[in-house]
C-alpha cells in the first residue's frame, strides 16, 4: 500500500528501509525483506528521491545519456520509473511512501554532470543533506521502535553517500547499514568503501534462500534499469544471485549482509 503523506505513516512498522533511488531497497535488500514480511514483521519502503524535474528541462547531458539508456524521455522518466515501482513493491509485500525529492541529476546539475562527478564526494552546496537529515529525523519521531536501513555508501554515488551520511547523523543505535548492489558485486569496490568508514563494527548475514527468486521477480519490475545497471534481465540474475551466493550465510547457499555502526 502507498502512504501518500508523511504523517499517516503509523508506529507499527518493525523495519523502515531508506532507499534513495527507485530500485536500491529491492536491489540491496529484496530477500531480507521478504523474509522478513514472511515472518509477520511490517516493513516501509520510504523511497527518497521521487519528484520529476520541470518537464522542458533543461536536462544535463549526464541526464540526457541516463534517460537515453532508460529508453525514457526526460519529461516522463521519473513518472515511468515510479509507475515500475509499483509492482515491484507489491511482489515484496512491503508498505512504501515516495519523499519527492530531486535526483542528483535533476537536483544540482552544475555539479553532477558527469559519471565522475555522480559517483564521488557529494558537493559541499547539495541541498539534500540537511533536507534529509530533517525528514530522517521526522521518520524516527514518528517510527521509535522501528530498525532503519540505509545504504553503506558502496560505489559512492551521491545520492546514497547524503543518504548514508543523513543516516548515521539522526540514527544512532536504530541504524543498520544494507549493500548497495549492484554496485557491491564490482570487485574492489566493497573494500574501497570500507576503507573510508569509521565506526561500521559487524555484519549479519541475512540467509535468503527461500526469497531470492522472489526478489529477482521484483527486480525484473524494474525494466527501464535492467540495462543501464546490469546488461539485461539474464545478467541482473546471473550477477545478483553470485554475489548472494559468494555470501554464503551459515547452514544456506544466499545471502544478504546488514552492518552494524557504533553508536556516536
Amino acid at each position: 500500500m502507498q502512504i501518500e503523506r508523511l504523517d499517516q505513516i503509523e508506529p507499527a512498522y518493525a523495519h523502515v528501509y531508506l532507499s534513495p533511488h527507485i530500485d536500491d531497497a529491492a536491489l540491496s535488500s529484496g530477500g531480507a525483506i521478504l523474509a522478513q514480511v514472511a515472518a509477520g514483521e511490517r516493513v516501509l519502503v520510504v523511497t527518497l528521491l521521487t519528484a520529476a524535474p520541470p518537464p522542458a528541462g533543461p536536462f544535463s547531458a549526464l541526464a540526457e545519456e541516463l534517460h537515453a539508456n532508460w529508453g525514457l524521455p526526460g519529461d516522463r522518466a521519473v513518472a515511468a520509473r515510479l509507475r515500475e515501482e509499483v509492482p515491484a513493491m507489491e511482489r515484496l509485500g512491503v508498505d512504501y511512501h515516495w519523499a519527492g525529492r530531486l535526483d542528483a541529476i535533476y537536483r544540482y546539475p552544475a555539479a553532477y554532470n558527469t559519471r565522475d562527478s555522480l559517483f564521488n564526494a557529494f558537493a559541499p552546496g547539495d541541498p539534500l543533506l540537511p533536507d534529509l537529515r530533517a525528514l530522517v529525523a521526522a521518520l524516527r519521531e514518528r517510527l521509535p521502535s522501528a530498525t532503519f536501513y540505509a545504504p553503506l555508501g558502496i560505489g559512492s554515488h551521491v545520492d546514497h553517500l547524503i543518504t548514508h551520511a543523513a543516516a548515521r547523523d539522526v540514527l544512532g543505535d536504530q541504524l543498520r547499514l544494507y549493500e548497495d548492489l549492484p554496485y557491491a558485486a564490482t570487485p574492489g569496490a566493497f573494500d574501497q568503501r570500507m576503507q573510508q568508514l569509521s565506526g561500521v563494527v559487524s555484519a549479519t548475514t541475512v540467509c535468503i534462500d527461500a526469497t531470492l527468486a522472489q526478489k529477482l521477480r521484483a527486480i525484473h519490475a524494474y525494466a527501464s534499469q535492467l540495462f543501464e545497471l546490469f546488461g539485461g534481465a539474464a545478467e541482473m540474475e546471473r550477477v545478483m544471485s553470485d554475489y548472494a551466493e559468494s555470501l554464503r550465510p551459515a547452514g544456506g547457499r544466499y545471502g544478504e549482509r546488514v552492518w552494524r555502526i557504533e553508536a556516536a
